[in-house]
């Protein structure tokens, strides 16, 4: 099943910067054969589910091994059966419909 999910993955007690567990986590899905937007709060990741799961819980593994003590994980993720949709599917609908008067 393809799933379009939003994921924000935190590591906790490892000071206040936290870009290099970003960018391990980016990595992973990159590696993953995931498409992937990243944004100011977290990463959208599409594809199979047990695909993107998968690359959730190597993020949590990656990111313990290099000294995160905690991880606090938020996912949001929707599915649809009537038809597939991209990201960029999603954002071109309202797109139009803010062109529209």
């Amino acid at each position: 099943m393809k799933v379009i999910s939003d994921v924000c993955i935190v590591p906790i007690g490892v000071g206040v910067s936290v870009s290099k567990y970003v960018a391990a986590c980016e990595r992973i899905f990159t590696d993953a054969g995931l498409k992937i937007h990243l944004h100011s709060y977290g990463t959208n990741v599409e594809g199979e589910w047990d695909e993107v799961f998968a690359a959730i819980k190597r993020c949590h593994e990656t990111l313990h091994k290099m000294g995160a003590p905690r991880i606090s994980t938020n996912i949001r993720v929707g599915t649809r059966t009537d038809r597939e949709q991209t990201m960029e599917d999603k954002l071109k609908s309202v797109e139009q419909k803010l062109k529209e008067k």
